[in-house]
């Protein structure tokens, strides 16, 4: 007794270990749709889901979200105590759900698992469970209510206890309102029913309890909203082509690399390679594939340890029915129900590997792997700290405007953006002057691909580990498969790049812009001030212009003024990102400076070194402009 009540403490520290150093964490991927529904929650308590927001440029109906509404439910419960979206007690309230986690697989691997504590820690430290705990998303909450599910129905049946089957069944309902998922409890439950009891009648009844709660809801809210949420989501899934066969493929790609990655690699190989002999065959075959799909020997070696993970739990099927079958059939599942090849896709199929390698490992082995594991979990989870208040920090830098500003991108960068006022770009709206905040990790937006845009600042995301779990274009499907393979990526390349623009007038009229044609205020697009009674402007350290673009191509000329208190001596001359000219001043005075070749292009950046202040003035001056474009 003194044994198991050590255990729970061991699992009860080691989760706030886990927890506590990342409780500020910021606003991260689908926080912001599931904070969507926690809102509307306040509003319409039985339906959170009724709630439209913008996704990638178009409005979306959250009833199609692919997760049902507890989420929603318990962040709207979060919100209505805290009065607002606080960061550190709506973490520190998810713990609940990493803690209900813990004891559940604590449960299930004294049952199953001669080493339970250490199986445990070992599922504890997958880096899914570690990097994705620490979201307001519904992965972790689901795998808690789908271990307890399975813990309680597994006691249940070993001691034909009622009771314990009644918990199961609110189990594995509060698993059915997280996520569709939850279905796959029907084939688990029912193996282990038909190996331990197939002739307990009522526990027959109990494994159909998440399908049956997903009906129900679905008829809810047919009668009382007008829509079944499932039939939209296949809707949109059917609009956005997600279960494509070429989606699929993907998918099945990914999550087998993420199986080789659930346990250290080297854990994995050490409890798993006793596999049949024409097994390593395949395990060959399987490698020399995975080469193919990516060169990278990350992405084939890490590919075969999955295929070796699949074997062996084919191999081991008659002396670990259960738990071989557990992995086996949600895996299918997974290639069937999802799209994105995600790693977190497979934390409901955590535990079992973890007890299935601790069955067959020495303590030594099973120490080290916990320490290894947790060692990478640990570093990606501060790599994804990093990603995500990149973006709080930067909305937080974001200066008061007088325009209007969009934000061309999801996840932490749009809710941050939004708190400090700007708006979701939709496919149309972009006025000029309107400023547009993107991300490269956004989908490229038609409404402004065309548009003249003049750049007003860039911010790079990054981080001194040479790991990444996303990168744009990268090979990286740690969150989606999108653009790569791999279970993560070992590079220094940028996590993101946030780009400012400031859309311009499509139609300029002047080619050659002095300060004081009526035209000017139009034509001006950011960092040049107001008309001054000699008819010129200063501007600060940085000015765009939009011109009007001559029938053939001209050099631009730049006619300003260094008075003698400015500090700048460098100025230099781009348009359209390119550089035309940079020239260095030896003391104040009037200048012309000329482009060194000829241009055709809308948008003109004016650059000078160094900028001053000059009391009660506040404004950041540079150099004094009299006129700019096209001779």
């Amino acid at each position: 007794m003194l044994r198991e009540h050590r255990s729970v403490a061991a699992i009860f520290l080691f989760v706030l270990l886990l927890r506590l150093p990342f409780l500020n964490q910021a606003i991260q991927g689908d926080d912001y749709y599931y904070l969507a529904g926690a809102e509307h929650a306040l509003i319409d308590p039985l339906h959170p889901t009724h709630v439209r927001y913008a996704f990638q440029g178009r409005m979306v109906d959250m009833r199609g979200h692919p997760h049902p509404p507890f989420n929603a439910w318990w962040l709207g419960g979060l919100l209505a105590i805290a009065g607002d979206i606080k960061e550190i007690p709506f973490h520190a309230a998810y713990i609940v759900f990493s803690m209900i986690a813990g004891f559940a697989a604590l449960s299930l691997a004294r049952r199953f698992c001669p080493h339970p504590l250490l199986a445990t820690l070992l599922f504890l430290a997958t880096p899914a469970f570690v990097i994705n705990g620490n979201s307001l998303e519904a992965d972790v909450p689901f795998v808690a209510f789908w271990l307890l599910a399975i813990a309680c129905f597994v006691t249940a049946v070993d001691k034909r206890s009622t009771r314990w089957l009644l918990i199961s069944v609110v189990a594995s309902a509060m698993a059915a309102f997280a996520a569709y998922q939850a279905v796959v409890l029907v084939p688990i439950l029912g193996l282990f029913l038909w190996l331990n009891g197939r002739q307990w009648k009522p526990a027959w009844i109990v494994i159909f309890t998440a399908p049956a709660v997903l009906i129900a809801w679905n008829i809810f809210e047919r009668l009382s909203g007008g829509s079944l949420p499932a039939s939209m989501l296949a809707g949109y899934m059917q609009a956005d082509h997600l279960q494509s066969l070429v989606n699929k493929v993907r998918n099945a790609v990914a999550l087998t690399v993420h199986l080789g990655w659930i346990l250290f690699p080297a854990l994995t190989v050490a409890a798993f390679w006793r596999i049949p002999r024409w097994s390593w065959a395949v395990v060959g075959i399987a490698a020399v594939a995975f080469s193919f799909v990516d060169p990278n020997p990350l992405m084939w070696a890490t590919g075969a340890v999955g295929v070796v993970v699949l074997l062996h739990c084919l191999n081991r099927l008659r002396e670990d029915t259960f738990l071989a079958g557990w992995v086996l059939i949600f895996f299918a599942a997974s290639l069937v129900l999802f799209f994105a090849g995600s790693a977190r896709y497979l934390l409901p199929i955590a535990l079992p590997l973890a007890i299935l390698a601790a069955r067959r490992c020495k303590t030594g082995w099973l120490s080290a792997g916990i320490v290894l594991q947790l060692a990478l979990s640990l570093t990606l989870t501060i790599i994804n700290y990093q990603h995500w208040n990149a973006y709080r920090d930067f909305a937080k830098s974001l200066p008061n405007s007088n325009h209007r500003i969009w934000v061309n991108g999801e996840w932490g960068l749009r809710y941050y953006l939004e708190a400090a006022g700007a708006l979701p770009l939709l496919d149309d709206g972009v006025s000029p002057g309107d400023i547009v905040i993107s991300s490269s990790l956004s989908q490229d937006n038609l409404s402004i691909r065309k548009m003249p845009a003049a750049l007003l600042t860039t911010r790079i995301v990054t981080s001194p580990i040479p790991l990444r779990l996303i990168t744009p274009h990268g090979p990286s499907a740690y969150s989606v498969d999108a653009w790569g393979f791999r279970p993560f990526d070992i590079t220094t390349a940028p996590i993101d790049q946030i780009t400012v623009l400031q859309i311009a007038d499509s139609h300029p009229a002047l080619s050659y812009l002095p300060m004081n044609a009526p035209e000017a205020a139009k034509q001006i697009i950011s960092g040049i001030y107001d008309l001054e009674p000699g008819g010129w402007r200063w501007m600060s350290g940085r000015g765009t212009i939009l011109l009007k673009i001559p029938d053939t191509p001209s050099r631009i000329v730049v006619d300003f003024t260094i008075p003698d208190m400015a500090p700048g001596r460098t100025v230099r001359l781009s348009a359209a990102g390119i550089l035309l000219a940079v020239k260095t001043y030896d003391k104040p005075g009037a200048y012309t400076l000329t482009s060194d070749k000829s241009a055709s292009a809308s948008t003109v950046n004016i650059e000078v070194d160094k900028t001053f202040a000059a009391p009660p003035d506040k404004r950041e001056l540079g150099i004094i402009l009299q006129a700019a474009g096209y001779r």
